[in-house]
């Protein structure tokens, strides 16, 4: 069977390298390399069956098509990820094994180069080998888990980018593009753009109007009036000096004012000669005011060896006393007719 060109650049390369052993505290040049070549220095003295597949790989020119990898399950995942894994072995490819038996990627403990299939074994050419060689090894198939295969790596590679130029970069002269349905467009992020826009625009406009938080106001009570029903009228209080009409002030008698009784004329104060007050000039002008008017401020009726309360001759001023002055007690004796 002849090989393809990356299988036998490869096994030339790795059959250079047989008999090589590593250094004291498992230093190699292989782990060295890819040190430098990754730019972390704890793969100076790790595991080195993969890193020298890698170095083999990149001396032979053939990196792109087998991998760089310290770690074999790594590797092995990036074999099926390029669709290059396979359960038949050939000449050329990587042999994954498990030392557990175990066919999972997962569980992979190390990884050589197949050199030759004879039968139900497999001829080899692995690395780290008894721990400090690189040699070649017979192997049964119930430890490996899988093969990668790079001549795969690289046909489906070439197949990536024929099917990436089938696309002519203008359309034919004269071809009419299919039409297609209104509908078509509903799936397009154009499409589920302008619909967000559009729910967020209908959404806004709806809840613009609504108060919320703690500056909302609420209704009033329900016995608060109504503003638009009129208030019922109250009375006016009277100007100073103008005492409502058809109120008596306390503490002071009523001139001739119609209050439907009789004018209470001031009386003199005495305990057995008490007679009544001949009406004076305020009387006649008290009944003078209730037919045509406020009547002109009345005069003190002066009557001799008679008290007279406070502001009796001057019907609209209050009697407005200091604190400090005592209240006029009225005597037993004095009456009103």
């Amino acid at each position: 069977m002849a090989l393809d060109p990356i299988a036998e650049a490869l096994l030339k390369q790795v059959r250079q390298e047989l008999g090589y052993r590593e250094k004291g505290g498992q230093h190699t040049k292989f782990g060295h390399w890819y040190a430098e070549r990754v730019q972390d220095p704890q793969y100076r003295d790790a595991p080195w069956c993969d890193m020298f597949i890698a170095w083999a790989a990149d001396r032979a020119g053939v990196a792109d098509y087998v991998g760089q990898f310290a770690w074999t399950p790594s590797h092995a995942v990036w074999f099926i990820k390029q669709d290059a894994w396979s359960a038949e072995p050939e000449p050329g490819a990587l042999v994954f094994f498990d030392w557990k038996g175990g066919k999972s990627y997962q569980g992979v403990d190390h990884v050589g180069i197949v050199e030759r299939v004879s039968g139900d074994k497999i001829h080899t050419i692995e690395a780290n080998v008894d721990r400090v060689w690189l040699k070649r090894k017979v192997r049964e198939t119930d430890k490996v888990v899988g093969y990668g295969l790079p001549r795969v790596v690289q046909a489906n590679a070439r197949l990536t980018e024929i099917r990436s130029t089938e696309q002519p970069l203008a359309p034919v002269p004269g071809a009419r593009e299919a039409q297609g349905s209104p509908f078509d467009v509903l799936g397009t992020p154009q499409a589920l753009l302008a619909a967000m826009v559009l729910t967020t625009i209908v959404l806004s406009l709806r809840f613009a109007g609504r108060r919320r938080g703690t500056h909302r106001r609420f209704p009033g009570p329900w016995n608060a009036p109504h503003p638009h029903t009129p208030r019922p009228p109250t009375a006016r209080r009277p100007a100073q000096g103008h005492p409502a009409e058809g109120r008596p002030t306390q503490g002071r008698p009523t001139q001739g004012r119609s209050t439907g009784s009789r004018p209470i004329a001031a009386q003199p104060t005495g305990a057995s000669s008490a007679t009544p007050c001949a009406p004076g000039p305020g009387a006649a002008a008290g009944a003078a005011e209730g037919a045509s008017g406020p009547p002109p401020a009345p005069h003190p009726v002066a009557v001799p060896r008679a008290r007279v309360p406070a502001g009796a001759g001057h019907a609209g001023t209050p009697t407005r006393r200091r604190p400090y002055e005592p209240t006029p007690r009225r005597d037993s004796g004095t009456r009103s007719g």
